[in-house]
């Protein structure tokens, strides 16, 4: 849907003596906001508590910049897998451009870090502070031992929550234990130190202070959003025919009989917009698809005994040409979102086919350039490899090692070989073959190196023996 066809007038509510354009978004309850509380609990309890989580001796999610490798429960990934990287980058590509097309902005609205931080920073600032008329007054009154004791509060609360969010994060490239050990030794790595310096800043600077701005200036989410959105998709709706004229009335009066639509202009739904904008001005860029617009009017609505759904979810043609639910539900199957939900479910389960297939186990033979054959005391024919074995699953594992490609060739080195989860094993492996069994120059071999416990779990490499 083309923002040219829609006003993008920005109503800022302006605080009584305060700095003009600060947004102070009023408290609103009602499904819509039980949604979004419900997405930041869970959010964040994912976030603040899967760091802790231990599985077999060490942190279930960890990405371990250090030793590079990306640990996901039973999951253990190498910088070999990078292929996994691109594929979720892609799936979250594809899932972005399917939620956008069929329900506009429901990532910002829910769960998106600035939406869930903010919220959490609000409620912290309204326990404090208190509501809304109580946070503008504050403002504008000048500066007291109260206002001081207030606002010192809520910001100790804000950096003490920022700092703890910094910390997490960072226990997500390093063990997180080992990082609160750290810090309470005032022994921090200097990467590690800056890092949640850094992220609780953000945290603090964003949630606490740019708020809407960052999601109406600095965010490019909404405006290359706005390229996916058509007619029928799903956006936050205000039903003009039915609104217009506003004005005010007393309750129960017919606005028929007064020649007015059903929008009493009280201006709450302003007023509970986290980014300040006036929904009956059409969409906008800066709306973030939250609804708490849609909880504030229904309960004026209810108020007035008139049907709710003046502010809704709904389409730009469902507004315009009347549909009902189920005519809204038909045109949400169209052809991009077919496409994009072929696409996404195709990718998600080859991703899945492929993990699920994935054998844990990475080999590199590296042949002995320094001397490319020798003889041994038998007169035998002697080549060194390097053998590099990775055991990518979390189980320790035994592997035997075998050498075919030449008749009578074999190992003279140790042929076994135990490399615990997430581990590397070294392995210098001599392999002998007769004078003359091969011709003169290099010939191919393999390596077979296999679990002993789990033949499945088998990978064969190749490489050159040189007879002289």
């Amino acid at each position: 849907m083309s923002t040219r066809s829609t006003p993008r007038k920005v109503i800022a509510i302006k605080p009584v003596g305060g700095a003009e354009g600060k947004v102070y978004p009023r408290s609103v309850s009602g499904p819509y906001t039980s949604w979004r509380w419900i997405f930041v609990w869970l959010t964040q309890v994912v976030f603040y508590g899967l760091c802790w989580l231990p599985w077999h001796g060490r942190q279930a999610v960890l990405f371990d910049i250090d030793t590079r490798k990306f640990y996901f429960f039973d999951l253990v990934l190498w910088p070999q897998d990078t292929i996994y990287l691109v594929l979720l980058m892609i799936l979250g590509a594809f899932a972005l451009f399917l939620f956008t097309a069929v329900a506009g902005r429901l990532w910002c609205g829910y769960s998106c870090p600035q939406t869930v931080y903010t919220s959490i920073f609000l409620w912290f600032e309204k326990i404090i502070e208190g509501e809304r008329p109580q946070r503008i007054k504050l403002d504008a009154a000048p500066w007291s031992h109260r206002k001081l004791a207030l606002k010192t509060a809520k910001h100790a609360v804000w950096l003490i929550f920022s700092l703890w969010t910094g910390i997490t994060f960072v226990g997500y490239f390093m063990p997180i234990r080992e990082l609160i050990a750290d810090l309470l030794a005032f022994a921090p790595g200097p990467w590690a130190a800056f890092w949640v310096v850094f992220y609780a800043f953000a945290t603090y600077g964003n949630a606490g202070f740019l708020r809407d701005q960052m999601c109406r200036q600095i965010c490019p989410y909404a405006r290359f959003q706005f390229v996916m959105f058509d007619p029928d998709t799903l956006i936050i709706a205000y039903d003009t025919a039915r609104g217009e004229s506003r004005g005010a009335r007393a309750k129960g009066s017919d606005p028929q009989a007064l020649g007015l639509g059903d929008c009493i202009d009280c201006g709450i739904c302003v007023q509970v917009c986290p980014t300040g904008i006036d929904i009956r001005n059409g969409l906008q860029n800066e709306c973030i698809g939250c609804a708490a617009c849609i909880d504030a009017c229904d309960q004026v609505m209810d108020k007035m005994n008139y049907p709710r759904g003046l502010i809704r979810y709904s389409t730009e043609n469902a507004v315009s040409m009347r549909y009902t639910p189920t005519e809204i539900l038909r045109r949400a199957v169209r052809p991009r979102v077919i496409f994009y939900s072929a696409i996404l479910v195709l990718l998600t389960a080859a991703t899945a086919w492929s993990l699920a297939s994935r054998i844990p186990l990475k080999v590199n033979v590296l042949k002995d350039r320094s001397v490319l054959s020798r003889e041994a005391d038998d007169g035998s024919i002697e080549n060194a490899y390097r053998l590099q074995i990775m055991n990518t699953g979390d189980q320790t594992r035994s592997f035997r090692i075998s050498v075919a490609g030449i008749d009578g060739i074999r190992l003279t080195s140790s042929e076994r070989l135990t490399i615990a989860g997430g581990e590397i094993g070294i392995q210098t492996a001599i392999v002998t073959a007769a004078p003359g069994a091969s011709q003169a120059g290099a010939t191919a071999i393999n390596f077979t190196i296999a679990d002993e416990n789990d033949p499945q779990v088998s990978v064969v490499e190749h490489s050159k023996f040189w007879m002289p």
